[in-house]
């Protein structure tokens, strides 16, 4: 729960960034699933029939409306945009036990149901990656397209001990993820950005951390273990677009490579020069373009490109 003050930037933040889903022609939903779980999820107003829904999946850290400010209202004038809270984020909880990418993409899905979405684009940042991944494998029918941005979605525990991460291990990573201190708010910042903002006072990460970093730790902790342990990743038929800024710190390009190999054909593999894993703040514009030209493809039925293969030693991004 966020302390008690008389003014939070963040807080105020929130407000502002409500008015620009709102503004955009989105509305907050909530869905009671009946197990134990409720999910929440912007949704459209008033969902225009004749365009492609897209489904926006946030990543850890700030809450799915800072990670989608600028997505959001560049995509709504194009698509039917749907921006759920991923379980233990925002204001989607669960009393169920699972902590599996697995289950948090059956409660997308499910939210997705109860708006009568029927087919459906999935994007995920980073850990939302990992969801948007899952929902193609189990929902094939229903989801058409797949963009995995700075997602390590054939991570293997052993990349740890071969020194692919700055951090030994998952608890190591965890403590930088959902930082509990200025310091190492500080630590996260320089590990997202390649060149992260400088002179950010104390105040101010402290009140972040606050808003959005105290609640659900340990369970947040568990779907951190969950996604580090060993699996057998399934070999998705959907296009699907791979965008990763080379300078990753968090998830190394290699992690992107790795991807493209696994999907041959079916993947596309872009990088963004020059950023790292915060590549959707710090060139919006270029990630935007790609992003839209890659959804708009199902409507006008063209295949992907022909993608490349980057060799990159992740060792000289750490």
């Amino acid at each position: 729960m966020a302390k008690s003050k008389c003014f939070s930037f963040t807080a105020s933040r929130n407000w502002c960034l409500r008015s620009t889903f709102t503004n955009s022609g989105l509305r907050p939903f909530s869905a009671d699933l009946g197990d134990g779980t409720v999910m929440y999820c912007w949704v459209p107003k008033t969902p225009n029939p004749t365009r492609p829904n897209v489904v926006l999946i946030h990543g850890f850290g700030a809450n799915s409306m800072w990670q989608f400010c600028d997505t959001v209202p560049y995509l709504t004038p194009h698509f039917n945009v749907y921006v759920p809270d991923l379980v233990f984020f925002g204001n989607s909880v669960t009393t169920r036990s699972d902590r599996t990418e697995s289950f948090q993409a059956e409660c997308v899905k499910r939210v997705m149901d109860a708006n009568s979405v029927g087919k459906m684009s999935v994007v995920g940042l980073s850990y939302g990656g990992f969801v948007a991944y899952s929902m193609a494998a189990q929902f094939g029918e229903c989801v058409e397209r797949v963009v995995i941005c700075c997602a390590g979605v054939c991570l293997e525990e052993k990349d740890f001990r071969e020194g692919m991460f700055p951090v030994a291990d998952v608890e190591e990573a965890a403590a930088i993820l959902m930082p509990q201190k200025a310091e190492k708010m500080r630590e996260l910042v320089g590990y997202t950005f390649v060149k992260p903002p400088r002179g950010l006072p104390s105040c101010l990460l402290e009140d972040f951390i606050d808003e959005m970093c105290n609640e659900y730790v340990e369970e947040k902790k568990e779907l951190l273990r969950s996604i580090a342990k060993d699996r057998d990743l399934p070999k998705i038929s959907q296009p699907t677009l791979i965008v990763w800024g080379d300078k990753d710190r968090i998830f190394p390009i290699e992690l992107a490579n790795r991807l493209k190999r696994h999907l041959g054909e079916n993947g596309e593999l872009v990088v963004i020069k020059n950023t790292g894993h915060g590549f959707i703040n710090e060139k919006p514009k270029e990630f935007h373009r790609h992003l839209k030209r890659f959804l708009l493809l199902a409507q006008q039925k063209i295949p992907l490109n022909p993608t490349t293969n980057i060799p990159t030693n992740h060792q000289n991004h750490i």
